[in-house]
């Protein structure tokens, strides 16, 4: 077999194959074997007739087909594993000669694993930032334990700003109702800045079964486009009114909120906690910043076939959060102000998968260059802990068992130990 390779690109290649007769010979015993299985004879049972005999019996043009087919399967095999080359994908193949029982020549295109040129890793720029807890963070904290311990109570009185309400509410643009502006016993707490502008100003004032109209605008940046700057009408209907009391924070409110002694020992707690969340914040931060600048330094082309194949898979995530929203793709895209799906998927879609594909690439390239392994006992470590988080899901527990599902997990604890070495070696003092 002769082979040469032309590459296309950084992430296509050509390569030209060329059998000679020893070669196809060899590929029409396997095609003649092959074909035998399913020619009846005379005086045979069906895939029992011998192969000298049965080959009489085997149309030439269907023998031929079946001879170029698996020489072409084999010969494709040998040449991108002799030639250190990752298909991505099932080659294009191309017949340039083809001379029964003499020569065959063909070329195989195709996207591969690219040469990724590694940057000088150990030299990055990303450091950690501080973490700083003000004690605004702590007071806003305090301020929502404080709100699970409040006394609401309902009150005969106009509403005012802080108190609890329950509403019904109908929406209209130009006297037409819109999606997702009407509710119905909808608990609403004024000041807490759910609804626009306007909105819960209009209720303060209002009695309980008062019925009013709030002539308001939509903000000109909201994400639904239809809405963007829109005059509409609220009809709303008070229903319920309940003053909202904060207890003081003393030691015994402390106690009730967890296992603490004293306010001041909640408040510790509370500023631990959110240093922690704060750090981890930092930490990962830090994590994407040093992966982003990995990739600048580096040299990593993008075969087009992986970038089209996260794209899917970020469609499909993404299309899975918005069900969970109620709002479907082509709304979303709509009120983006997208042209259609197509420019959504090259606007958007493509350069996060772009970014994503050269991640795993680099890292990929990473793990290779400081030999970084995922151990069988690290791996079984890893099924274990995802195990008991779906302890009380009998369904999902199977899932762990299938090989697929064990290699998913290798890779991202790889992927993990890999990002891991990365900061390592950026943050030494």
């Amino acid at each position: 077999m002769k082979t040469s390779v032309k590459n296309i690109s950084d992430t296509k290649v050509e390569l030209t194959i060329t059998l000679d007769a020893e070669e196809l010979a060899i590929a029409s015993q396997v095609a003649t074997t092959k074909l035998a299985r399913d020619i009846k004879t005379p005086g045979f049972r069906k895939g029992k007739t011998p192969v000298a005999v049965a080959a009489k019996n085997i149309d030439p043009g269907v023998l031929q087909e079946q001879i170029m087919e698996n020489a072409i399967s084999k010969a494709v095999a040998e040449a991108f594993t002799e030639n250190k080359l990752q298909a991505l994908d099932r080659p294009e193949v191309a017949v340039k000669k083809f001379v029964p029982g003499q020569i065959l020549e063909f070329t195989a295109e195709v996207e591969i694993l690219p040469t990724i040129k590694l940057g000088d890793y150990k030299k990055l720029k990303a450091k950690v930032e501080k973490v700083e807890v003000t004690d605004k963070d702590i007071d806003e904290v305090i301020g929502r334990i404080l709100k699970g311990f409040a006394e609401k109570k309902d009150v005969n009185r106009a509403a005012k700003d802080g108190d609890e309400t329950v509403i019904d509410f109908v929406g209209k643009k130009d006297d037409v109702v819109f999606d997702g502006g009407t509710g119905s016993d909808y608990t609403l707490v004024l000041g807490s800045n759910q609804f626009i502008p306007g909105f819960e100003e209009g209720i303060i004032g209002h009695k309980t079964g008062d019925v009013f109209d709030l002539e308001l605008s939509f903000p000109a940046d909201y994400h639904v486009a239809d809405l963007k700057g829109a005059k509409v009408v609220f009809t709303t209907t008070l229903k319920a009114i309940k003053e909202v009391a904060l207890p003081e924070l003393d030691d015994k409110l402390a106690a009730k909120a967890g296992p603490f002694k004293t306010a001041a020992e909640l408040k510790t707690d509370v500023k631990r906690e959110l240093t922690a969340q704060k750090e981890r914040e930092a930490g990962e931060k830090l994590k994407d910043e040093l992966v982003k600048q990995l990739v600048a330094v580096s040299k990593v082309p993008v075969p087009e076939i992986l970038v089209a194949d996260q794209a899917k898979s970020i469609e499909q995530d993404f299309a899975n959060n918005l069900m969970y929203q109620g709002i479907t793709i082509d709304q979303y895209i709509e009120n983006k102000g997208f042209k259609s799906r197509e420019d959504w998927l090259e606007t958007e879609v493509k350069a996060v998968a772009t970014k994503r594909v050269q991640a795993g690439l680099v890292l990929a390239e990473l793990s290779k260059a400081e030999k970084i392994e995922a151990t069988t006992i690290e791996l079984d470590a890893h099924v274990d802990m995802y195990r008991q988080q779906y302890a009380n899901n009998a369904e999902a527990l199977k899932q762990f068992e299938q090989p697929e599902v064990r290699r998913d997990i290798a890779n991202r604890l790889l992927t993990e130990k890999t990002v891991d070495r990365l900061v390592e070696l950026n943050t030494k003092k």
